[in-house]
């Protein structure tokens, strides 16, 4: 997989993409991602990206040109899969979009800033936009790179045990069971005896209990 970013400030990326599964996926050569700097496409001489929004009120908005002209250059070197425009406006991210978003071949990512971007960009060229939540972050760089992340950790290869992505929480509708670890006993906590037992059938049954009472006490809105 391919991810482009494009992006006023891609130092925000450095940390996020370069650590943990990320760095992982990216020294095996299964996903390559490109940070681009918005601002090294503008023609304004003063390498300005934003301006006052027609309608007026408060606030500076992305201007169309430095955004479309790097898109139309990343486009005239490969096909992408999704154009994606990080917005509080979007569709919510959820488990199963990141699962999906796991398939493509190339996706291109937009942040935003300011007010956002000039609706024509949106109109012309994004085909899917999406939120990380009903608030507003300063830009759309660390909702970025959490659906980056989201994605990547899905990719066969990057996770070592690539049967634990599948059983994470919201991948069967439901949240994941607690798990435990040695010592079998801490300070008079001890792990629930089922676990111990060695019958895998009746931890499994546990684990599906499990699941279904957590969901039900935190997240009931997900059995509906």
């Amino acid at each position: 997989m391919r991810i482009d970013i494009l992006t006023l400030f891609p130092e925000m990326f450095v940390g996020p993409l370069t650590e943990s599964i990320v760095k992982r996926g990216r020294e095996k050569g299964l996903i390559d991602i490109q940070c681009h700097d918005i601002r090294d496409y503008t023609k304004n001489k003063h390498k300005k990206v934003d301006d006052y929004a027609f309608s007026g009120g408060a606030g500076m908005v992305m201007t169309i040109q430095p955004i479309a002209d790097l898109i139309e250059k990343l486009k005239a070197e490969r096909e992408y899969d999704e154009i994606i425009y990080v917005t509080p406006d979007g569709e919510t991210l959820n488990q199963g979009i990141a699962n999906r978003l796991s398939l493509k071949g190339n996706l291109m990512i937009l942040c935003g800033h300011y007010k956002g971007v000039d609706q024509r960009i949106r109109d012309h060229y994004i085909t899917k936009e999406i939120s990380i939540g009903d608030f507003v972050l300063t830009g759309g760089e660390l909702a970025a790179a959490v659906i980056v992340d989201s994605v990547i950790r899905l990719i066969p290869g990057v996770i070592s045990d690539e049967t634990s992505a599948l059983t994470d929480s919201f991948q069967d509708g439901l949240l994941a069971p607690p798990v435990y670890t040695r010592p079998a006993e801490y300070n008079g906590w001890k792990v629930p005896d089922i676990l111990l037992s060695g019958d895998e059938k009746k931890i499994e049954a546990w684990k599906e209990e499990q699941a279904y009472q957590r969901t039900k006490e935190r997240r009931p809105d997900l059995l509906q």
